[in-house]
């Protein structure tokens, strides 16, 4: 792989270690702009992350890997129980949301075998140099997307037909673009599926569609719980169960339907 090719990896890698991250701990894009500044760690706009987490900042400053690295690293030392003491968060000169959230949750990124990851390791994440940790990359590819469509279909519908949850899904899904409205119903409905990208893009929406049907809480189900779960149904679905028994020839599923259907119709009469 060339070097344009490494840095193009690298960039996706990077923006999915950076939202895992977010998504993990619950933040908004406020937290880590505002710790680096109130504790004189580096700088990193809002803008920034946000454009980072899209993977669409081709060449962030080195001041971006240092604020990021050097937050990570003091969350690690500050925040060992993964969140952030009461007494410490009182000296913070943040705005009180912001030390609400620390104070909920304050996990730093680690790597495979446990280490904090500092500037210098979330650079060589950014330029291909070294993989995110598995932990926080929730890469999907087009084939796999195929199958995790067909999974999010069978798990939002509970198996049932379409148009007995149409409404209820649809009132519960929070974006208001036409498009995406269309997309969702499409892939519920089982007309398309969603591409990597595209789902990838929708996996954040699609847990805050369960937590607004009531079937799992908005931080009860993290994004790689929810991609896990997602890959366990698909692998069902490939091996015939289809989570529920139910698999296997479709012309000799609907044979037995018609056959209860007719016997329990009784004998027809010319």
């Amino acid at each position: 792989m060339g070097y344009k090719d490494g840095l193009a990896s690298g960039r996706v890698g990077f923006a999915h270690l950076i939202r895992v991250w977010h998504e993990r701990n619950g933040w908004s894009h406020r937290v880590l702009p505002a710790l680096a500044e109130a504790l004189d760690l580096g700088r990193v706009h809002n803008s920034q992350l946000s454009m980072l987490r899209n993977g669409k900042l081709a060449a962030p400053g080195p001041e971006v890997f240092l604020a990021l690295g050097t937050i990570n690293q003091w969350l690690a030392e500050h925040a060992p129980a993964g969140k952030l003491p009461v007494e410490l968060a009182a000296m913070l000169p943040v705005h009180p949301d912001v030390v609400e959230a620390l104070q909920l949750s304050a996990l730093p990124v680690l790597d495979d075998e446990g280490r904090v990851l500092g500037p210098g390791q979330l650079l060589e994440v950014f330029v291909g140099r070294q993989a995110p940790p598995l932990a926080f990359d929730l890469r999907i590819d087009d084939e796999e997307a195929v199958s995790l469509s067909a999974a999010l279909a069978l798990l939002f519908t509970a198996g049932r037909p379409w148009r007995q949850c149409r409404e209820q899904l649809l009132a519960a899904y929070p974006p208001s673009r036409r498009q995406r409205r269309e997309l969702f119903a499409e892939v519920m409905a089982g007309q398309r599926d969603y591409t990597a990208a595209e789902l990838d893009a929708e996996l954040a929406d699609l847990r805050l569609t369960l937590a607004a049907l009531g079937a799992a809480g908005e931080g009860e189900l993290g994004a790689d719980a929810f991609l896990d779960l997602l890959r366990r149904r698909a692998r069902e679905l490939s091996q015939g169960s289809g989570g529920n028994g139910r698999g296997g020839d479709l012309a000799a599923a609907i044979r037995a339907q018609l056959q209860t259907g007719l016997g329990a119709a009784g004998p027809s009469h010319p």
